[in-house]
């Protein structure tokens, strides 16, 4: 009997002593790979119907701040007979311009979220301004004729009289691609002046790229290749002329061959034909435009273009470039290559909608890269705000050739350039988010064929 309780007493303790070992949430009884994790940026697909209610946030806050009304100066009063125009009439201000790049940016955008979302709420959108704008110029024009005007400061300047590739490229494209979806008819005029600009008036260096003389003689501003080649490529598309592609495809060449760093895969911002050794800042937002130029051209470009090839090849390069900078929190940096730069929201937004776009067109791998957009788009989302507006984006930009300049470039929720591309963005992961081929697997976002 003696011996019994002996033995049961050491069971006793040999059973205690092993609970006291095993601890819940260890290795020995738990999965600790599958543990919920913080991630300081949502780490799943996001449903296409929440893409769906954040793009529908930045459109209802666009529509009520971009009014197209023409109104009298002096009097605040509205003015809707062309006959009335007179010089104290002016565009009714709104929060943003409606005939600067950004918002021809803006226009693809919202041409976009109606082909993908079926909406016909932002095409409405579309149809509305450009209509707008191309029922008064001829009006304006008449006055500016006569020298009613006595400064540069009159109704729709940019779009009458270009001045830069800013005042043409980018609004240029939209009008086009809104011709093209029939949403306008009443384009062209305005059309064949802008590009007219681009194709034969902007500066170019001699052997044809299109180049500035600021803030040095001979000047390659990266920004020129989005505000020159949709332009083109898209007159392309409308005209069938290729000599239109062929300018488009030597603007990518020759931008490429003096500003893209193939070691890294990535532009640097600016390029002087006098300088025999550049500081290469690779500021986010020109290599997006460089991008989206890239994207932009073969959306249109032949396939039997002898110059399709060499796009897409550089596309692929740049993608690969970009995927090694992108940081934990999915955004990218101001400054690409310097990570105590900060996060930059307008450059992630177009990385966004360029990667998800050339997974949908099948250019390049969505198992390799659509997990990387998802991200992208997941941060995007985190700086639309309650009233729509977009935070976190570098205003205007010039170029320099110091790093401080960058750095300490301020942001705000009225640059207006990260909303086009939150709304191309938003649109083209509402296309991917179609295809259900998101999954969560071993924790990690994959995407499967």
């Amino acid at each position: 009997m003696h011996k019994i309780i002996l033995i049961l007493i050491g069971v006793q303790t040999f059973t205690v002593a092993a609970k006291a070992q095993v601890k819940t949430g260890t290795d020995a009884n738990a999965p600790l790979h599958a543990l919920k994790v913080d991630y300081p940026t949502p780490y799943e697909p996001m449903p296409k119907e929440a893409i769906k209610t954040t793009l529908d946030k930045i459109f209802n806050y666009l529509d009520a701040v971009t009014p197209a009304q023409m109104i009298n100066r002096q009097t605040g009063d509205a003015v809707n007979d062309l006959s009335k125009l007179d010089t104290n009439t002016m565009v009714q201000q709104g929060d943003f311009r409606l005939t600067s790049y950004e918002w021809g940016v803006t226009y693809s955008g919202m041409l976009l979220a109606a082909e993908t979302t079926g909406d016909s709420k932002y095409s409405d959108y579309v149809k509305k301004r450009f209509s707008f704008i191309a029922g008064w110029i001829p009006a304006v024009k008449k006055l500016k004729a006569a020298g009613l005007y006595k400064t540069n400061n009159y109704p729709f300047r940019q779009s009458i009289e270009p001045k830069a590739l800013d005042d043409a490229g980018a609004i240029c494209a939209a009008m086009i691609k809104a011709t093209r979806a029939g949403v306008n008819n009443d384009l062209r005029p305005v059309i064949d002046n802008l590009v007219d600009f681009v194709a034969r008036k902007e500066y170019r260096l001699p052997d044809g790229t299109l180049a500035r003389i600021r803030p040095q003689k001979n000047t390659l501003w990266l920004d020129d290749l989005y505000m020159g080649v949709p332009a083109l490529a898209q007159m392309g598309k409308l005209t069938g002329d290729k000599k239109y592609f062929d300018d488009a495809v030597k603007q990518v060449r020759q931008f490429s061959a003096r500003m893209f760093n193939k070691t890294k895969g990535l532009y640097m911002h600016g390029w002087v034909e006098s300088m025999e050794t550049h500081p290469e800042f690779r500021w986010a937002r020109a290599n997006g435009w460089a991008l989206l130029a890239k994207v932009e051209l073969l959306d249109v470009l032949p396939a039997n273009h002898p110059g399709r090839a060499f796009v897409l090849q550089q596309l692929k390069a740049h993608v690969k470039g970009l995927a090694d900078y992108q940081g934990d929190k999915g955004f990218w940096h101001q400054l690409l290559d310097r990570e105590d730069s900060y996060l930059e929201t307008s450059a992630t937004a177009i990385y966004a909608y360029c990667i998800a776009h050339a997974c949908n067109k099948g250019w390049i791998d969505p198992v390799t890269y659509a997990p990387m957009a998802m991200l992208a788009w997941n941060a995007v989302a985190t700086k639309i705000n309650d009233k729509g507006q977009v935070e976190g984006t570098c205003v205007g930009t010039g170029m320099a050739f110091d790093p401080a300049f960058y750095y300490y470039r301020p942001v705000n929720v009225f640059a207006a350039h990260g909303y086009g591309p939150a709304i191309l963005a938003a649109a083209e992961m509402y296309r991917l988010m179609e295809k259900n081929k998101f999954k969560i697997n071993d924790s990690s976002l994959q995407y499967y064929e």
